[in-house]
């Protein structure tokens, strides 16, 4: 299949997408198996679809992303299974969906109230892929930053003057495409909960394959012996808050019952009875 006719079919797939987990992976399995051909291609064409697609299927375009990392990630332990011309340590799309993470996610919430249905779920990949560490943390920082500066129609809004011409208004999606839209962002839903948990890693695993669902943590020049963090402690870590009050009454709290101020020669006869 020539590049041209791999272009194609793959507009074609990913204009038939949908919230179902075979719609996706089909999709996922094609992108994949052209990657080391025209994966670069591919990706354009995903980037455009999401510029210009419908408000539905930009969000499914993003729910088809976060699974195409994730196989992208398990087929970098095996590069050799998806054919020559695959850099042994390429990640696929997920570099590129590292690069262009902001533009994706801009598109996907357009600036608006249009952009409010795919508000919640966006931020909730972009928070799973920053905590199982599948994108590069502070990249992950950036795009929910920039849903947070843009106007994407919220309450806290103010409402326009009545002087100024009014807008108009988006045009509402017919009762059945609400309904499908319910139904898949149920199906969504389940998934993510589904795959919310993050598993400690284990240290230095002798017979197992590479960690590839994590981006690495250490530098190169501390050797393979170092002990892998473990992303849910770090994930605590990050979000307690600094030393305060509170906490210094705590620890006087617990030091007066480990060690009362009393002198032991007033206190009391311990009660053995």
């Amino acid at each position: 299949m020539d590049p041209f006719e791999v272009r194609m079919q793959f507009l074609s797939l990913i204009r038939k997408l949908n919230a179902s987990q075979q719609s996706i992976q089909k999709v996922v399995g094609f992108a994949l198996k052209f990657f080391s051909q025209c994966g670069e291609d591919l990706w354009d064409c995903i980037v455009e679809e999401c510029q210009k697609g419908s408000i539905n299927n930009r969000i499914n375009i993003l729910y088809f992303l976060d699974s195409l990392c994730e196989a992208s990630l398990l087929a970098k332990s095996h590069p050799s299974a998806l054919g020559q011309g695959v850099q042994p340590e390429s990640s696929f799309y997920v570099d590129y969906v590292g690069r262009d993470l902001s533009r994706i996610v801009l598109s996907v919430v357009p600036e608006g109230r249009v952009g409010l249905p795919n508000l919640m779920s966006t931020k909730q990949i972009l928070e799973d892929w920053r905590s199982k560490r599948v994108l590069d943390p502070q990249k992950v920082d950036d795009a929910l930053s920039a849903l947070t500066t843009r106007n994407i129609g919220s309450e806290t809004t103010p409402p326009p003057s009545p002087l100024a011409h009014a807008p108009s208004k988006p045009e509402a999606l017919p009762r059945d495409e609400v309904f499908k839209r319910i139904e898949a962002d149920r199906e969504r839903h389940k998934r993510l909960r589904e795959r919310r948990w993050v598993q400690p890693t284990t240290h230095a695993p002798a017979h197992s394959a590479p960690l590839a669902s994590f981006m690495p943590l250490t530098d190169d020049i501390d050797g393979v012996e170092e002990l892998t963090i473990d992303i849910e402690f770090e994930n605590e870590w990050e979000t307690t808050s600094d030393w305060n009050e509170d906490d210094d009454e705590a620890v006087a709290e617990e030091n007066d019952l480990c060690y009362p101020k009393t002198n032991p020669r007033d206190a009391a006869p311990m009660d053995i009875s």
